[in-house]
């Protein structure tokens, strides 16, 4: 990084600070209900800021963009090569191409298929293998009622505005990203769009009022259309509302995890960035379910070691820069919220860094306070700088109990665990008991509503009831569902407490929960791999990605030297004995020159190529150092098999094996 887009950046952290701490000021203030007047100042003066942030913003973005000093490729360019030469390799391509594509979708190809399967099988050994992990696998299109208990029918939007002339949908917010917009509604929202005169960005037209815009497709279920449903915008649903059955699996024992990798779907306003924000997309979720009341991790001790980028809240506020800090010191000292967060942060690390990703440019950030939900004990994404910034690209959230106990009162079934005392344990126990008779004769055609808001109290709520009914014979009661106050009588309702002897605890489970967007890791990966190098004569850049054996889409390829029939037998049998040991190869026996056959596979990012140019040895070439070994014939599927599955390294082949210098078929 030079020194200019160090300072802008540092700058821009202390801008980002003086935003942060005059918009809580102007929260602070509205909470007070301070004069108007002194309000509409204090958000002046953060719009203010914010413009400046912005001025910042974009000449830090023209700092980076900008070629460098020693003439290196900016990141515009850098990532019209990656993209250009993942679309021509057929790593990925837009969804319904010769229809002009749609928006938001995209198809894999053969390699972007292997490596997108390679991922996946890598996620499942390293989390599902080694945690024990229960898999599930759930359909997609989900009835109404769940995703109404979960709170995405209500609250899974966006707010929208249209070109009122061509119809062209934006996010209100990212039109307004420079200006306040914390604890605004549509209308406030609106009424902002016209005091700044904002217009539609493309064609400079007047906009439509902001309305809500459900990121979910809607769908019914069956030919009637009586039965609505949705395509599921997240994977999570189908674990929580499974919790029973697979509580009882475990032979009913706490902690466990479920997981599940599969499609998931957002009908996003306007989706740009290419795999970054699509419409229909791969998650691979955790819910790992644990005791609220002990989060310890039995094997959080192989993770707290290791020390990495992380970027607390308070660095965040405070406009510093993300710091390496050790896991077990910041799980110690409360950055980090118990030790089951830290152990998944932690593997999340591993997991990533063993993919191919630099850890030089992996952070993991804490999500602010305003941003948290209000159940939730603590929450850090695991973000990838690529060509576009920082990316989100895993969420490792705390989730608490609040989507068990949300499925539990929709669907009256309690998702709950139990831990059975060795000795039972007296406690206190409220009972509330409505009179049904004296509640039905008061109430008529209310009394249900009436006898679950009472028997719905807690505790202090039911005993200031007791209370006021034994002083003053009578009390005024709320029933939300009926929306009023009710006159309750002594006679009405029973309220005391029990001593009872308990032999379990009933409780229900917190829940933490790493989700990870596959494709947005993917394409991090994509951009991490890839680097160009020069030919041998010098006259051209070639590309290459340099994944790691464990997600290359092919792990060798065979190349006769020249067109032999000899050679070709050999490559023949050399690929019997690569299929039998389950190595993906490709076998190339054209005319082209060897140097030629070496850059296509490169570009591919195959990671060894088998040279046969005798009966008896060959050549294995290792792709980003070009270094050659000789081994028999015999030998050549073993050696690379040992490299591929990580059981031995290309430094231990080198030592072990005869070098070969490529002479004449140097590429």
């Amino acid at each position: 990084m030079d020194a200019t887009e160090d300072s802008l950046r540092k700058a821009l952290a202390e801008k980002q600070s003086a935003v942060e701490a005059q918009g809580n000021a102007v929260r602070s203030l509205k909470a007070a209900k301070v004069a108007k007047a002194e309000i509409e100042a204090a958000i002046e003066t953060l719009n203010a800021l914010k413009l400046e942030k912005s001025s910042i913003e974009r000449q830090l973005q023209a700092a980076v963009s900008g070629n460098g000093p020693d003439g290196s490729v900016n990141r515009e360019a850098f990532r019209q090569a990656v993209v250009n030469t993942l679309e021509r390799r057929l790593f990925y391509i837009p969804s319904f191409k010769i229809y002009r594509g749609v928006a938001g979708l995209y198809d894999y190809g053969p390699p972007g298929c292997a490596v997108k399967s390679n991922v996946l099988a890598f996620w499942r050994q390293h989390f599902v293998l080694e945690e024990n992990m229960l898999e599930v696998d759930c359909p997609c299109v989900t009835p109404e009622v769940v995703l109404k208990a979960s709170g995405h029918v209500d609250k899974f939007t966006d707010l929208m505005v249209k070109d009122e002339i061509t119809g062209t949908c934006y996010r209100a917010d990212h039109l307004l990203k420079d200006f306040f917009l914390d604890d605004l509604s549509a209308e406030e929202l609106g009424a902002k769009i016209k005091e700044y005169g904002i217009v539609a960005p493309d064609t400079k037209n007047p906009l439509s009022d902001p309305y809500p815009f459900n990121l979910m497709f809607q769908t019914s279920i069956g030919p009637s259309g009586l039965s609505p449903g949705y395509m599921r915008p997240e994977t999570a649903q189908g674990i929580f509302v499974n919790f029973k059955d697979l509580y009882y699996y475990n032979g009913n024992k706490l902690p466990f995890a479920a997981a599940q990798i599969g499609q998931a779907f957002r009908n996003e306003i306007s989706p740009r960035q290419g795999l970054l924000r699509v419409r229909e997309f791969t998650l691979a979720e955790i819910e790992h379910f644990v005791d609220p009341e002990d989060k310890s991790h039995p094997k959080y001790c192989e993770v707290a070691d290791l020390e990495f980028l992380m970027f607390p809240r308070e660095e965040q506020m405070s406009g510093q820069s993300a710091k390496r800090i050790r896991l077990g010191e910041a799980v110690s000292k409360g950055t980090v919220n118990n030790e089951t967060l830290g152990y998944f942060i932690g593997r999340v690390y591993l997991f990533l860094t063993r993919l191919g990703i630099d850890k030089e440019r992996l952070r993991f950030r804490q999500h602010l306070t305003n941003e948290m939900a209000h159940y939730a004990a603590d929450c850090w994404d695991a973000e990838i700088e690529c060509s576009y910034g920082w990316i989100e690209c895993v969420g490792i959230a705390d989730r608490s109990a609040y989507d068990l106990r949300a499925h539990t009162e929709k669907s009256g079934v309690p998702l709950v665990a139990h831990e059975k005392f060795s000795e039972p344990r007296e406690v206190e126990e409220l009972v509330i008991a409505p009179v049904k008779k004296e509640l039905g004769l008061a109430f008529k055609g209310n009394q249900k509503m009436v006898v679950e808001s009472l028997e719905a109290m807690n505790e202090k709520e039911a005993m200031e009831m007791k209370a006021s009914l034994e002083t003053k014979g009578e009390v005024e009661f709320y029933v939300c569902t009926l929306e009023k106050n009710v006159s309750i009588k002594k006679n009405m309702v029973t309220i005391s407490k029990e001593k009872k002897k308990e032999h379990q605890r009933v409780f229900t489970p917190s829940v933490i929960e790493p989700s990870f967007g596959i494709g947005r890791i993917i394409y991090c990966l994509f951009e991490h791999s890839f680097y160009m190098r020069p030919s041998k004569a010098g006259d051209e850049q070639l590309n290459v990605f340099r994944f790691p054996p464990v997600v290359a889409p092919i792990k060798c390829t065979v190349f006769p030297l020249v067109q032999n029939q000899q050679y070709e037998e050999v490559a023949k049998v050399i690929s019997k004995s690569l299929t039998a040991a389950g190595i993906s190869h490709k076998i190339d026996i054209t005319g082209t020159s060897i140097g030629k056959r070496y850059a296509r596979t490169d570009e591919l990012g195959v990671p060894f190529a088998i040279t046969v140019d005798s009966s008896s040895s060959v050549t294995i070439r290792e792709r980003d150092s070009k270094d050659q070994i000789r081994v028999n014939v015999e030998e050549a599927a073993s050696v690379v098999k040992s490299a591929t599955d990580g059981q031995s390294t290309w430094d231990d082949v080198w030592s072990n094996f005869p070098h070969h210098s490529s002479g004449s078929t140097e590429d």
